[in-house]
């Protein structure tokens, strides 16, 4: 028991120490949150203030939740925004966070270690992660990979627990290792990566044993079911859009390699003794060339542990290889199992020296620690030089930003920058409960009218743009060549140019209908099927930048249900209301109002093909058939639907006529688009 209790006092006396560095660090930085940085702390924000933890906010049920995490499963921001009400808001008190997760990170390899070899391994695994450079990077950077290493690494620990034949397959292990998965997969998808390999392995040891084991199994897919289920139902289309996006799109855009490339097989490799440093890797791969050439004096006593370890983890190198978006913080979840790999090389080079220097044993292990000193001090030195700069708080400021006592403001910002951008202007503008958001415009040429329009607040830079197109120039020149906009500051940056502030005169009101004038008429064109969903999107799309707290939906809906309330047979109050509940994420309630407008419009295709389409979203595959099916007209487009969705309620029948309708449906609508789309593409031609 004593023994133990210096075991777990050493592993935090570790965490101590480190996170004292990561404060120094905190205290000596003087940046900025960057794109993802500033996009997690307004997600930890947004999740702190839904939980009633955070000023500006409330418990507003689960459905609103839910509608926070769209792309991304919501257990770290949960996490985080529960800290940052504890610590407070500014990026360095929400940064308490990482080193929660730092501290569970901790455990898992002290406890994973010891299983491996005892305690000298788990406190050698220790000591090399806290001064392995990707792990100081991560524990000062506010992004998802320091959750998602220290929950992987407790998903992989407790699985292989289980999975042991000598000590597995009680119920306690089951719970845990299922819990842990799953918590590991609601941090990030990208869990799935480390976790498939071990899952599949975990499944057919269970089947094959049968018994206990196989009842136990049976929790995966219940509390799958419970905990990510209701997630996943919410936001699948987001969530597979987005990662569409961050994987595919983003890997064609930044030029990586294809996954079969020599150069993809390469590119985490050859990065390792950036990630790891150099002396760590060549002391632990050294030690472990001398553990296999030993091999035959090395006890077996930990085999099953061992492999568990390197078989999944040189699977999950595998299929992070595979996956087509290449970076450095991709690989990071694999790095805790590779750095207790590389801790058995450390300890087979003591037990060498014991043998033969034993004197020499500890002065030996202190200076190789030393020597892997320098390689995370340059490291953090590199990112303090890096670090974005900028006058952003100050800026925010000056428009009201961070005031819960001013009304709630839209900042639209036309640059891109790592020091000035949407996410970190929203998130120094919601700070003390403040309601002032940042969104950003100048993407498509259409977007210039509408800003000088209806914008009060714009951000402009002078000098360089960061990643916009150059349609945001032409925003640029407008806003301060039409006399609409006067200056009112202009902010220096650190590194050449400057940031303006501008705001709408006095002398130009806005002027012409409202968004919730409009909005009826928008959704109305929904009648007209797929022709006219890309002008309502658009616009929408457009009005959720110009004003980001949405504050047109709540008239937008009193007025429909006050005209319902008159005539329940009035048609444009549905097609409002079936718009709002699509633009709200609420299928079940879509799909009333375009129940109602099918009997309404009998003669018109699009409202069952409309709640076909929002069952399917909302998992009912049985509504979304008879939905179709039903449809008192015949349309290319319910068939392909009716198809379809009675393909996926079970009716494996029907494959042979969806292989044949959903390409008639996929023609028929490209051929009904193509005039709006030559029309589009004239009219962008004329305006350049």
């Amino acid at each position: 028991m004593k023994q133990r209790w210096r075991f777990w006092a050493s592993v935090g006396l570790i965490w101590a120490l480190s996170t004292l560095v990561d404060r120094l660090w905190w205290t000596m930085q003087t940046g900025v949150p960057a794109w993802d940085q500033a996009d997690y702390l307004n997600s930890a924000m947004d999740h702190g203030r839904a939980l009633g933890l955070l000023p500006g906010g409330g418990w507003q049920g689960w459905q609103a939740l839910l509608d926070l995490s769209p792309k991304i499963p919501p257990l770290a921001s949960l996490v985080n925004g529960s800290v940052m009400a504890l610590s407070g808001d500014a990026p360095e008190q929400a940064a308490w966070s990482l080193s929660l997760w730092h501290g569970l990170l901790l455990v898992v390899m002290a406890g994973w270690g010891r299983r491996l070899q005892g305690d000298g391994l788990a406190l050698i695994a220790c000591l090399l992660a806290a001064l392995t450079p990707a792990f100081l990077g991560l524990r000062t950077d506010y992004v998802l990979e320091m959750a998602l290493m220290a929950s992987c690494s407790l998903a992989l620990w407790r699985l292989g627990i289980w999975c042991d034949l000598q000590s597995g397959g009680r119920w306690g292990q089951a719970w845990g290792c299922t819990l842990a998965a799953i918590a590991a997969v609601l941090v990030k998808q990208s869990a799935l990566l480390v976790l498939a390999s071990a899952g599949v392995w975990a499944a057919g040891i269970a089947l094959r044993r049968g018994g206990p084991w196989l009842r136990q199994a049976l929790l995966l897919p219940l509390l799958t079911a419970v905990l990510i289920g209701p997630w996943l139902r919410h936001n699948w289309i987001t969530s597979l859009g987005g990662t569409n996006r961050a994987v595919f799109e983003s890997a064609v855009r930044e030029g990586d390699p294809g996954a079969l490339s020599l150069t993809s097989w390469l590119w985490y490799p050859r990065i390792l003794p950036e990630q790891l440093g150099s002396v760590l890797l060549l002391v632990g791969l050294s030690g472990l060339l001398l553990w296999w050439l030993q091999r035959q004096q090395s006890s077996t006593d930990h085999a099953w542990s061992w492999r568990w370890l390197l078989i999944n983890l040189v699977a999950a190198w595998v299929l992070t290889t595979l996956s087509p978006n290449k970076d450095a913080r991709y690989i990071t979840p694999l790095l805790p199992s590779l750095v207790l790999l590389l801790s058995r090389g450390w300890w087979q080079w003591g037990q060498w020296l014991k043998v033969r220097l034993s004197r020499l044993v500890w002065p030996l292990f202190g200076a190789g620690l030393l020597a892997c000193v320098p390689a995370g001090w340059s490291h953090q030195l590199h990112r303090f030089e890096d670090r974005p700069r900028g006058p952003v708080q100050a800026l925010v400021e000056a428009a009201g930003g961070a005031d819960p006592s001013k009304p709630p403001a839209t900042l639209i910002v036309v640059p891109s920058t790592s020091d000035l951008n949407q996410h970190n202007v929203s998130f120094y503008g919601r700070r003390h409960g403040g309601r002032t958001v940042g969104r950003q415009l100048g993407g498509s040429r259409q977007d210039r009218e509408p800003v000088l329009a209806r914008t009060e607040w714009v951000v402009l830079a002078e000098g360089n743009q960061g990643s916009v197109r150059e349609a945001a120039m032409q925003l640029d020149q407008a806003v301060r060549s039409s006399g609409v906009f006067e200056q009112v500051h202009q902010f220096e940056r650190t590194r050449g140019g400057s940031y303006s502030l501008w705001r709408r005169r006095a002398t130009h009101p806005i002027v012409g209908p409202s968004f919730v004038e409009v909005f009826p008429e928008l959704a109305a064109g929904l009648a007209a099927g797929p022709v006219g969903l890309d002008p309502v999107f658009a616009v929408v799309g457009r009005e959720h930048m110009l004003g980001g707290h949405f504050s047109y939906r709540a008239p937008v809906r009193s007025k429909a249900m006050e005209a319902l309330a008159q005539d329940p047979d009035s048609v444009q109050p549905r097609w409002t209301l079936a718009l709002l509940a699509v633009l709200e994420n609420r299928p079940a309630q879509a799909a009333e109002q375009f129940e109602a407008l099918e009997r309404l419009l009998p003669d018109n295709p699009w409202p069952a093909a409309y709640r076909s389409v929002v069952s399917l979203a909302g998992w009912d595959p049985w509504q979304a058939a008879a939905a179709a099916d039903g449809a008192s007209v015949s349309n290319p487009v319910l068939a392909a639907l009716g198809d379809l969705s009675g393909v996926l309620s079970g009716a494996v029948w029907r494959i042979p006529a969806a292989i044949t309708s959903v390409p008639t449906a996929v023609t028929s609508v490209e051929e009904a688009l193509e005039p709006a789309s030559n029309q589009r593409q004239g009219q962008e031609q004329a305006s350049s």
